[in-house]
């Protein structure tokens, strides 16, 4: 690290950790966890815009949702966003190459998700060998079953974000709503398939190096 990080809306405990993560030589991945709506891509963005573009970028987990198609086929649609209705191979095979790409090798290519259409889109989000810090944020950084549980180990440090359960089901409300749903169903999708993930990805937050207090 050649210069301090610009004041983030942190607590000191955060910002230090952060500080510390950048101060050793070499790539260091860093990933963000919490639940639905915790606020996991808005602090994404700040820690990306703290340290900069030129050495850190964002790889959502997010881009690793199976198809639309593929849910339909599994009978998964009705849960969208629960663990199985994720490539998590993919995204744990995604992470062991960006943990191993060095200056010089070749850009790696990561999937992104689009909310509009509400569909992963393929080599979307280019990561430059020469990145620093790669920020990934997602709700199953911790969950222990099946493939996702070897995401963990490729990680320098996984932050949980915390946030008011009451605040983070009226953003996610809010966000179904944005995105087509009417007011009855955004509540019934975040009651029926949110709410029992953000149990699940609860249960992990013992998992995490860090907790952090997001609003």
């Amino acid at each position: 690290m050649h210069s301090a990080l610009p004041a983030l809306p942190l607590p000191a405990d955060s910002r230090a950790r952060l500080q510390a993560l950048m101060a050793g030589g070499g790539r260091r991945l860093l990933g963000l966890v919490g639940a639905p709506g915790a606020g996991k891509s808005t602090l994404a963005a700040a820690l990306l815009q703290a340290v900069g573009a030129e050495r850190a970028q964002v790889v959502p987990m997010d881009g690793f949702h199976l198809a639309n198609v593929e849910l339909q086929r599994l009978g998964r649609a009705a849960r969208k966003g629960a663990p199985d209705t994720f490539d998590a191979a993919g995204y744990v095979a995604l992470l062991a190459r960006l943990r191993a790409q060095q200056e010089g090798d070749p850009i790696v290519y990561a999937p992104e998700f689009r909310r509009e259409i509400e569909e992963p889109i393929a080599g979307a989000i280019a990561v430059l060998p020469q990145t620093r810090l790669v920020i990934t944020e997602g709700n199953y950084l911790l969950h222990d079953e099946g493939a996702w549980a070897g995401a963990a180990a490729l990680l320098d440090e996984v932050w949980y974000v915390d946030i008011d359960d009451a605040l983070r089901e009226a953003r996610l409300v809010a966000r179904h709503q944005q995105f087509g749903r009417s007011a009855e169903a955004a509540r019934e999708w975040v009651a029926r398939t949110d709410a029992p993930n953000a149990r699940l990805i609860a249960a992990t937050r013992h998992r995490a190096h860090h907790v952090l207090r997001w609003a």
